[in-house]
C-alpha cells in the first residue's frame, strides 16, 4: 500500500460504458487504493460518479469530473479544475478510445476521422494541457493505453490499429523530449481483455455468436484465458509509481504473450 501516497492522478475514461469493471475503473480505484487523490474524468458524469463513490466507499480520495478529452477547451478546464481542486497532477492515465472494425475499404472516411479525434489527438491535448504543470514541479509519469493491435495484425481493425500506433509513437516522443526535465511517458499495450467495452459490443453485434467469439479470443493467447482490467490497473500502476523511474518512453505490453505466439491465426473480431 501507499505506492502513489501524496500523488494526485487524473485517469481519463474512469467510467464504464455497462456494468463491469473497465480499465480506467479499475486504475482509477487501484490509484486511490494505493494512497493517490485520484481526479476521475468521463465524458459521462455518471460513470464517473459510480467511480468516485466506489473509492469514497473504501476511504479513498477522489473527486468526479464531466469532459470529452477530444475538445481542447474542456481538456483545458478539466485541468484547471484539478488544480483549483488538488493543486498539483502528478500522473496523468490516458484511458479514452473508441473501435471501429473493418479493413481500409470498409471503414468510412468520417469514422476514420472521429476515431482518430478519440484515440489520438485526445490524447495529445491532454498531454499538452498537463505537461506545464508536471514541469513546475519537476516531473511526472504519464501513461497512454494504447493497444497490442498497434503492433500486430490481429484481424481487420485498421483504423483502430493505426490510431494505437499513432499512441505509441506519440508517447515515445514526449518521454524522450522531457526524460532530462523529470517527466517520464509510456504506454501500455492490452491484448485480448474481457472489459464492458468489448464484451459489450461483441453481445449487441451478434449475440447468438457471441461465446463463439469469446471462445476464439481465449484460443489466441497461449494460456487460453482473457485478461482483466485489474491486469492492466496493475500494469499502469507500476508505471505511475517511482518503482518505474527508470521505465520511460517505452511500451509495456499486457496480453498473455499473445504478440509473441506464432500459431499465425488471426481471429475474427
Amino acid at each position: 500500500m501507499g505506492r502513489l501516497s501524496e500523488k494526485v492522478a487524473i485517469v481519463a475514461g474512469a467510467g464504464s460504458i455497462a456494468e463491469g469493471w473497465s480499465n480506467g475503473k479499475a486504475t482509477a480505484v487501484l490509484f486511490a487504493r494505493e494512497g493517490a487523490r485520484v481526479f476521475a474524468v468521463d465524458r459521462n458524469i455518471s460513470a464517473a460518479n459510480e467511480t468516485r463513490d466506489i473509492i469514497r466507499s473504501e476511504g479513498g480520495e477522489c473527486t468526479a469530473h464531466q469532459c470529452d478529452v477530444s475538445v481542447a477547451t474542456e481538456v483545458e478546464a478539466m485541468v484547471d479544475a484539478c488544480l483549483t481542486v488538488y493543486g498539483r497532477i502528478d500522473v496523468l492515465f490516458n484511458n479514452v478510445g473508441m473501435q471501429v472494425v473493418g479493413g481500409p475499404l470498409d471503414v468510412k472516411e468520417e469514422d476514420w476521422d472521429k476515431l482518430m479525434t478519440v484515440n489520438v489527438k485526445s490524447m495529445y491535448l491532454t498531454c499538452r494541457a498537463v505537461i506545464p504543470h508536471m514541469l513546475r514541479l519537476g516531473g511526472g509519469s504519464i501513461i497512454n493505453n494504447a493497444s497490442t493491435a498497434g503492433i500486430r495484425f490481429t484481424y481487420a481493425n485498421v483504423a483502430y490499429s493505426a490510431s494505437k500506433g499513432a499512441v505509441k509513437q506519440l508517447s515515445q516522443n514526449i518521454g524522450v523530449q522531457y526524460a532530462a526535465r523529470g517527466i517520464r511517458c509510456n504506454c501500455v499495450m492490452p491484448g485480448y481483455i474481457a472489459t464492458p467495452r468489448i464484451t459489450d459490443r461483441l453481445k449487441r453485434s451478434n449475440p447468438a455468436d457471441y461465446e463463439r467469439k469469446i471462445d476464439a479470443r481465449r484460443k489466441a493467447v497461449p494460456s487460453g484465458q482473457l485478461g482483466s482490467a485489474w491486469d492492466v490497473a496493475y500494469g499502469v500502476l507500476y508505471l505511475a509509481s517511482d518503482e518505474s523511474k527508470f521505465v520511460n518512453a517505452t511500451e509495456l505490453v499486457i496480453d498473455g504473450g499473445q504478440t509473441a505466439s506464432t500459431t499465425g491465426k488471426v481471429w475474427e473480431d
